[in-house]
C-alpha cells in the first residue's frame, strides 16, 4: 500500500495549484483503501506479484475518489470522514472538475498498462457506476422503491468497483477463466455487504463514529434497506411517517423514524442482508489458493459485518 500511495503521488503531478489541492484534500482524508487493498490482496492470494499492480490499485483509487468528489455535490453533503467535504471547502465547480481530472488521468494510466482486457473491466466499470448513479438520483424520494430495486443501484454504484478491482488481478495473471469468476464474486459480493452496512449505521451509528452527519439518507431521499425493510412490518401509522419523510427530505421525525426501524426489526434484516452477501464472497474467497492473502480475504469479509464507520 505504500508503493500505492507513491503511484498516487507521483501520478498527481499537474501544473495547475487547486487541482492537486483538492485531488491531495480528498486522498489524504484517511480513506479505508479498500478497493486497491483488495486488489493486492487477490493478486497475492492467486500467487501473482506483476509489477503493474501498484499502478492499477492506484487507478482504482482515483476512480473512487472521483465518484466520491461528484457524489458529495449531487447529494449536497458537508461532512465525509469527519470533516468538511471538499466541494464544502473547496466549492462546487472546483469539486466536479478536479472529479473529472482524477477521471481523465485514471484513464491514461490505463492507457499505460495497454492491456485491452484491464481497459474493457474500467471503463465499463465506469461506465455501469454513472449508470448507477444516475438510477439512485431516479429513484431519490420514490417511497415504493423495493430490495430488488435497491440491490440494483448499489450493485452498479458501489460493488462493481469493488468487482473491477477484484477481477483485475487474475487478468493481470493471465489466470483461467474460474479464477477470475471467483475474484469478481469475491468482490462483488464484498461491495454489495460494504453498501448494505454502510446503510444500517446511517440510521445506527453515531457521527463521530461514521465521520459524516447522521440522516443524511433520509434528508436526500434515500430510500436504504434499513427503510424498505421498516416499510415492510411497520404499522399503517410507522409506513406513514416514513413515507413522508422520504418524499419531503425531511428529517425532523429522525429520532421517531429511527425508533421505527429498531422496533421494526429492519437493522437485523439488513444486516442479516449482509450476512448473506459476506457469505457468498467467503465461498468464493475459499475456493481460491490457501494462502495468507486469501486468508486475509475471509477475515476481511467476515470483520466487514463489524464496522462501525
Amino acid at each position: 500500500m505504500r508503493q500505492v500511495d507513491q503511484v498516487i503521488s507521483e501520478r498527481l503531478t499537474t501544473e495547475v495549484p487547486l487541482v492537486r489541492e483538492v485531488a491531495q484534500y480528498i486522498i489524504s482524508a484517511g480513506g479505508k483503501r479498500l478497493r486497491p487493498a483488495l486488489l493486492l490482496l487477490m493478486s497475492g492470494a492467486i500467487g501473482s506479484q506483476h509489477p503493474l499492480r501498484h499502478t492499477l490499485a492506484a487507478v482504482v483509487e482515483f476512480i473512487h475518489t472521483a465518484t466520491l468528489l461528484h457524489d458529495d455535490v449531487v447529494d449536497e453533503s458537508t461532512l465525509r470522514r469527519g470533516r468538511e467535504t471538499a466541494n464544502e471547502r473547496f466549492g462546487n465547480a472546483a469539486s466536479v472538475l478536479v472529479g473529472d481530472f482524477l477521471y481523465s488521468r485514471a484513464f491514461q494510466m490505463m492507457v499505460d498498462v495497454g492491456d485491452m482486457r484491464v481497459m474493457q473491466v474500467l471503463s465499463d466499470a465506469t461506465n455501469v457506476i454513472a449508470e448507477g448513479e444516475v438510477l439512485q438520483l431516479v429513484n431519490m424520494h420514490d417511497a415504493s422503491i423495493d430490495e430488488s430495486a435497491y440491490l440494483r443501484v448499489i450493485r452498479s454504484k458501489t460493488a462493481k468497483l469493488f468487482e473491477a478491482s477484484a477481477k483485475l488481478a487474475p487478468i493481470l495473471a493471465g489466470s483461467d477463466e474460474r479464477t477470475e469468476v471467483l475474484c469478481a464474486q469475491y468482490g462483488q459480493a464484498l461491495g454489495t455487504a460494504f453498501q448494505v452496512i454502510d446503510d444500517v449505521l446511517d440510521y445506527e451509528g453515531s457521527s463521530d463514529e461514521l465521520g459524516k452527519n447522521l440522516g443524511d439518507d433520509l434528508r436526500e431521499g434515500k430510500v436504504t434497506l434499513p427503510i424498505i425493510c421498516a416499510l415492510r412490518s411497520g404499522s399503517k401509522s410507522q409506513k406513514s411517517l416514513i413515507r413522508q419523510a422520504i418524499e419531503q427530505g425531511d428529517v425532523a421525525h429522525l429520532d421517531a423514524i429511527r425508533d421505527i426501524i429498531l422496533q421494526t426489526g429492519a437493522l437485523e434484516a439488513a444486516r442479516a442482508s449482509a450476512h448473506a452477501e459476506a457469505n457468498r464472497a467467503i465461498e468464493a474467497a475459499q475456493q481460491l489458493p490457501l494462502n495468507a492473502h486469501s486468508e486475509a480475504l475471509l477475515q476481511l469479509a467476515a470483520g466487514l459485518l463489524e464496522r462501525r464507520s
